[in-house]
C-alpha cells in the first residue's frame, strides 16, 4: 500500500530540494521534508540519499507493434518488450504506426497499448500511420478521439518524404481540423503527430495550412525535426513562431555523419536560438526501422530506434552541454505531458501519478523506476519482467 523514498534531491522537474515522497498505492500522497510512518503500515522504503528524482519519462513517438518493412517482410521491426521501456526510465509511452499501415492495423496498437498497460506502464496510441487519407479505427478521426480512450490523436502523419502519400495542404487541414474537433469534444489533447523526411519542403506544408487556414500551429508535433541541418533550422523558425518541435534520439553513426543533428547539442542549439524550452520535446522512435537510402532512393540497410536513447541524449545534454538538468529534463516529462494533456503525468507533485526514475547524483546513472507506484527496477536490477520475457 505504502512506499517512502527518503532523503532525495528531487527535480520535479524544477528542483525542489532534499525530500522524502510517500506514495500510496498509484499516486503521490505526500512530499515533505521528513516523513515517518508507523511500523504497522508496513512501508517499503527506498533510500534516495545522493540521488536525484526525476518523473518518469515519457516518450510520445514509439512503434510498439514494431515498424518497419522497407527492405521487405524480413525487415519489419519487433514489439517493444515491457522492459526495454523501463530500463530505459520510460513509464509513459504513445505507440504509433508508421510506414506500414496494412499489415500494421489500429486494433493491434490498441490491443499492445492495453498489454503494456496490464504490465504496468501507461499507454496511449495515435490512430493512423503514415498514409492519407488517415486509416482510423471507427473509420472517422472524431469517433476515434472520442469513443476510445487509448486514442489521443493523430499520426504519424508523413509529408515532405518520399514514403508519404504526398498530402495537399487541403488534405492536412481536414486531418488536423478533425483532430481538433475530435480533441474538444473528448478532452484530449488532438494532437497531429507529423513525421518529417528529407525533401526539401521541409515544414511548408504545416506553415501552409497555418498561415491559410485558422488551425492553430500548436495542433501539429513535427518530429525528426533534426534529421538534417536545414530541417533542424526550419525547425527553429517553426519554434518562433510558436509551434512545437521534437527530436528524434535513435540514430545510427552513418545518420550523424550525413548531417543529422545530435538531440543534446540540437538542444543546446534551440535554447541558444531563443526557441522557449516547452516548445521542444525528445522522442525514441523506438522499435521504428532506421532504413538508409541511396540517392536513387533505393533501400540500403536498417537498424531498429531502440527507446534507450531517449535518456541518453537527455544525459548527455546535462554532462556534455552543460544544459541544467531542471531544463533538460522538461523534453522528457512535463513539456510532452502538457501538450498531450496527460494532467497526472510528468511532473512530481501530490496527486499526480507515482511514476518516478531514482538516478545517481554525479553520474545520472538511472538506478531505480516506479511506474504507477510499482517498483519496476531497483537498484539497477529488473524487479518485474514482462510475459513473455
Amino acid at each position: 500500500m505504502f512506499t517512502l523514498i527518503k532523503n532525495a534531491e528531487i527535480y520535479a522537474p524544477e528542483y525542489k530540494g532534499k525530500k522524502d515522497v510517500l506514495i500510496a498505492v498509484n499516486k503521490i500522497a505526500q512530499i515533505e521534508d521528513h516523513i515517518d510512518l508507523p511500523e504497522s503500515l508496513a512501508p517499503k522504503v527506498i533510500n534516495g540519499e545522493g540521488k536525484y528524482l526525476f518523473p518518469g519519462f515519457i516518450d510520445s513517438h514509439v512503434h510498439i507493434i514494431g515498424g518497419g518493412g522497407e527492405g521487405g517482410f524480413k525487415t519489419r521491426t519487433p514489439e517493444l518488450n515491457l522492459t526495454e521501456a523501463t530500463t530505459a526510465g520510460v513509464t509513459t509511452l504513445v505507440g504509433v504506426i508508421g510506414t506500414d499501415g496494412t499489415t500494421r492495423k489500429m486494433h493491434d496498437l490498441i490491443a499492445k497499448a492495453r498489454g503494456l498497460e496490464e504490465e504496468g506502464l501507461t499507454c496511449y496510441v495515435h490512430t493512423g500511420s503514415y498514409q492519407v487519407p488517415v486509416k482510423t479505427l471507427t473509420g472517422k478521426i472524431e469517433d476515434d478521439l472520442i469513443l476510445i480512450d487509448r486514442i489521443i490523436g493523430v499520426g504519424e502523419i508523413a509529408i515532405s518524404d518520399h514514403r508519404s502519400s504526398q498530402p495537399t495542404a487541403e488534405e492536412i487541414t481536414k486531418i488536423a481540423s478533425a483532430a481538433r474537433i475530435g480533441g474538444m469534444l473528448s478532452g484530449k489533447a488532438g494532437i497531429v503527430n507529423v513525421h518529417v523526411g528529407d525533401s526539401p519542403a521541409k515544414l511548408a506544408l504545416l506553415e501552409d495550412v497555418v498561415n491559410k487556414t485558422d488551425i492553430p500551429i500548436k495542433t501539429f508535433h513535427p518530429t525528426h525535426i533534426n534529421r538534417n541541418g536545414a530541417l533542424f533550422e526550419a525547425g527553429l523558425l517553426y519554434a518562433k513562431q510558436g509551434g512545437y518541435i521534437d527530436f528524434t534520439t535513435s540514430t545510427i553513426p552513418q545518420f550523424l555523419e550525413e548531417g543529422e543533428v545530435k538531440c543534446s547539442s540540437g538542444l543546446k542549439c534551440a535554447l541558444e536560438a531563443g526557441v522557449p524550452i516547452e516548445q521542444i520535446t525528445f522522442t525514441s522512435d523506438g522499435q521504428a526501422s532506421l532504413p538508409a537510402f541511396n540517392e536513387n532512393g533505393e533501400f540500403a540497410g536498417l537498424q531498429i530506434g531502440r527507446v534507450s536513447s531517449l535518456y541518453k541524449e537527455v544525459k548527455d545534454a546535462i554532462l556534455t552541454e552543460g544544459i541544467a538538468i531542471e531544463t533538460a529534463i522538461k523534453v522528457i516529462t512535463k513539456n510532452p505531458a502538457h501538450l498531450l494533456k496527460l494532467k497526472t503525468k510528468g511532473e512530481i507533485a501530490e496527486g499526480k501519478d507515482a511514476d518516478m526514475v531514482l538516478v545517481h547524483k554525479e553520474s545520472l546513472e538511472m538506478e531505480t523506476v516506479l511506474a504507477k507506484g510499482e517498483v519496476m527496477i531497483l537498484e539497477g536490477e529488473i524487479v518485474k519482467k514482462g510475459t513473455f520475457e
